[in-house]
């Protein structure tokens, strides 16, 4: 799956997960700030639900077929009581756009300082409940609650929109109308077995849904009860059985237990690509014997067949990753999601960041750099909504802000003049 991100920061901070859901139709589950001590409640649908005389009909005969397959009329009749069509899930559909992030800030987003905070909090809080987890699955607990930080920035933003709605509208819309028809029937399942109501069952406008981001098909397949209180619930402020749920996904896809997702290496010079990447794997002993190391020079021990790859390239970081790495990549098919789920996690557990070098950016700037820029423009009034190094939408904003309000040119760009223009000194 293709990872789109908003590029609003906050907003690719939550989502780095749960964005992704829709694009990639199933193959996964799906598809900020920690709450303090009550969750909020959630919040209010962004899309408004409107008359459409087609939306209506289309209801009617599905109910009725629906009804054919034996599922009782009362339970239909609630499913979509107060159901409408949603416009605004059509245009989100039709106007996906996929922004390519490098790996250097789709891990400044996936793990950033706030993340990986929050993260190591919430694994404290549920320390009980993680440790349960992983002896019941045999699944790391920390990559359990970076799939948890990645898809709902630990539980803040599950989405608001109601699934049969949304399901409902894309289903009539027609383009991808079998997937949804199949969604529809799949929520109708959890209604009937009384996991949660029409009216708790809120999640993305793609129908990503709860802590983790279960689509509603991925939730029939692999949801649990770990509460033991009758009901698969990953929609309450609880997330027991969500977390419970996304490691019963990953030991279905092979989760092996006391493997590593991977380690970052070091290649030594003169390193021949060519004998790594993707497709070609050896024993660690075999990397060792070509010259790789991890990060502190020592061999990297026995985890089964490793891969050796550079996925920014021969001049950034390189990770020897293992069969788990391919398990997170079931969840979300992307190396940058598997990295920022394996990385994230690393650092949950009291692991640092990631050693290698990235390089400089094209305008010759260093994450460190861009950082520089923006709290230097925040600290003159032109806010871009925190420093994380990823000159998003906000950034580009405060940029050309500043730039008007100092005869400059508007560009929009984080240079190494505009740095130096703020009081900096370039790294890169």
């Amino acid at each position: 799956m293709s990872q789109t991100i908003n590029f609003s920061r906050r907003a690719a901070v939550a989502s780095l997960g749960a964005a992704t859901l829709l694009a990639g139709c199933g193959r996964g589950p799906i598809g900020a700030a920690l709450a303090g001590p009550s969750d909020p409640a959630p919040a209010r649908p962004s899309s408004v639900v409107t008359d459409n005389a087609g939306f209506d009909s289309f209801v009617a005969s599905f109910k009725n077929r629906a009804e054919g397959q034996g599922y009782p009329r009362t339970l239909l009749d609630r499913a979509f009581r107060g159901a409408g069509y949603m416009p605004d899930v059509i245009a989100k559909d039709r106007k996906q756009t996929e922004f390519t992030r490098t790996l250097e800030d789709y891990l400044a987003i996936a793990a950033s300082d706030e993340r990986v905070k929050n993260g190591r909090a919430v694994f404290q809080r549920y320390s009980s409940t993680f440790s349960k987890i992983e002896a019941r699955f045999g699944v790391d607990a920390k990559v359990v609650a970076a799939i948890w930080g990645m898809e709902s920035s630990y539980g803040v933003r599950r989405g608001s929109e109601p699934i049969v709605s949304a399901m409902a509208t894309l289903a009539y819309d027609g383009r991808r109308r079998d997937f949804f028809t199949k969604q529809l029937y799949a929520v109708l399942k959890i209604l009937r077995a009384g996991d949660t109501t029409p009216e708790n069952m809120r999640g993305s406008w793609a129908g990503a849904m709860g802590h983790t981001q279960f689509m509603p098909t991925s939730y029939l397949a692999y949801a649990v009860d770990f509460t033991g209180d009758g009901r698969r619930d990953i929609w309450a402020d609880d997330p027991t059985d969500a977390l419970a749920s996304a490691a019963n996904y990953l030991k279905t896809f092979s989760w092996t237990k006391g493997q590593p997702w991977g380690v970052e290496v070091k290649l030594p010079g003169g390193f021949d690509l060519s004998k790594a990447g993707f497709s070609i794997k050896r024993s660690p002993a075999d990397w060792a014997a070509m010259g790789v190391r991890d990060m502190n020079g020592g061999r990297v021990p026995n985890h089964g067949a490793a891969r050796v790859i550079t996925p920014a390239g021969g001049g950034g970081p390189a990770f020897m990753v293992f069969s788990n790495f391919d398990v997170i990549k079931r969840y979300n098919n992307a190396t940058s999601y598997a990295i920022g789920v394996g990385h994230l996690g690393d650092r949950i557990a009291g692991g640092g960041p990631i050693r290698g070098s990235f390089g400089p950016d094209p305008q010759g700037l260093t994450l460190e750099d861009r950082k520089d820029i923006q709290n230097r423009l925040t600290r003159k009034g032109f806010d871009t909504d925190g420093a994380d190094g990823v000159i998003g939408a906000k950034s580009e904003a405060a940029i050309r802000a500043y730039e008007a309000a100092n005869g400059l040119p508007s560009t929009g760009l984080a240079t190494k003049a505009l740095l130096i223009h703020l009081g900096g000194r370039p790294r890169g």
